[in-house]
């Protein structure tokens, strides 16, 4: 078994990992149903994967701004189309809330360590009220496209990665198959992100964050994300930095909940096997990111009010060992900012 080239079928679905997985998507796309596809994607993916758009009935240009509000932009000009969806996570989270609302096929293509290729986590388009949540059906999981962000925003896009192996270990309903995935992407991704020879971390990163992304779909979010995702939402903050600046320390906030499982975390991460040692690890990788504060992606004290009252209220954050309450929620923003 090669663990840089192969395919992996996990019930409806058919990962494709490797050097050449956009030359198989031809046959791949052809053979699971997407013929005459609509290509959602951006300027920067579709100039990293030309002969997708090529070969697509239609590319429609996925418009920044909240997954729900791009989502809904794209949605008519898909028209009834299976999709493929060439990009990052939102490009993905978008593609999946059309096909959920329309029931179509979905394939991903990432151009970056997103974990959303491979779970059925996602928002809906703006004015579909109905939920029905989809999973790509089909991954081509090429390392050179899911690792080409410039550096530091890869480095973020890893903890993002990181962060999604870390709330598989101790969410309600982890489970051994999840940890070992878990812990296996932490050390690929701790891995990739010191690496100094730029093929062995790109494969390095795409490996860790394909496991992350299966990890934390069979186990769900937690703290981590979900407090994240708020900040993002209220702040419109960028993504996989304010991930990256608040890791540290929502894995700092579970050294007391989940010892054992955080003393896994640190040894698969190269560090001391210790609780304690977590949350230092990821904030020496985190650094690589260019950023360490909240203030510097232009996050406002003023807003952590919003950011808690919204944090409280949603159910993920049930999935915590001992549910934070409000008072522990700003104290990490503060530790932050």
């Amino acid at each position: 078994m090669s663990d840089t080239d192969f395919t992996w079928v996990d019930g409806e679905r058919l990962i494709r990992f490797g050097p050449d997985a956009l030359g198989d998507a031809p046959g791949l796309l052809a053979g699971r149903g997407f013929g005459g596809y609509a290509l959602l994607t951006t300027a920067r993916a579709a100039a990293q994967a030309p002969a997708l758009a090529e070969a697509a009935d239609s590319v429609l240009d996925v418009p920044g701004g909240p997954v729900p509000e791009a989502a809904a932009a794209v949605r008519e000009g898909v028209g009834g189309r299976p999709i493929v969806a060439l990009g990052g996570g939102r490009v993905i989270d978008a593609a999946k809330g059309i096909a959920g609302a329309d029931r179509l096929a979905c394939a991903a293509v990432p151009t970056t360590l997103s974990g959303s290729p491979m779970t059925r986590l996602h928002r809906m388009p703006a004015g579909v009220d109905a939920w029905s949540l989809v999973r790509p059906s089909l991954v081509l999981a090429e390392p050179r496209l899911m690792g080409s962000q410039p550096v530091e925003e890869r480095a973020a896009s890893a903890m993002n990665a990181l962060a999604h192996a870390a709330e598989a270990l101790y969410g309600p309903v982890a489970n051994p198959v999840s940890e070992l995935a878990a812990l296996r992407a932490a050390s690929l991704l701790a891995e990739g992100v010191e690496a100094t020879d730029e093929a062995q971390a790109r494969r390095a990163l795409a490996l860790g964050a394909i496991l992350a992304g299966y990890a934390v779909g069979a186990a769900g979010f937690a703290l981590h994300h979900t407090l994240s995702q708020t900040l993002v939402r209220v702040t419109g903050a960028p993504h996989a930095k304010a991930y990256a600046v608040l890791l540290p320390h929502t894995l700092g906030a579970m050294v007391d909940r989940a010892p054992r499982e955080l003393t896994a975390l640190a040894e698969a991460l190269g560090a001391e096997p210790t609780p304690e040692a977590t949350p230092r690890r990821v904030a020496e990788l985190a650094v690589r990111s260019g950023v360490t504060r909240l203030s510097e992606i232009g996050v406002d004290e003023d807003a952590f009010d919003e950011v808690v009252e919204q944090t409280i209220e949603r159910p993920d954050l049930s999935n915590t060992p001992r549910r934070p309450d409000a008072g522990e929620l700003r104290g990490l923003l503060e530790r932050a900012i």
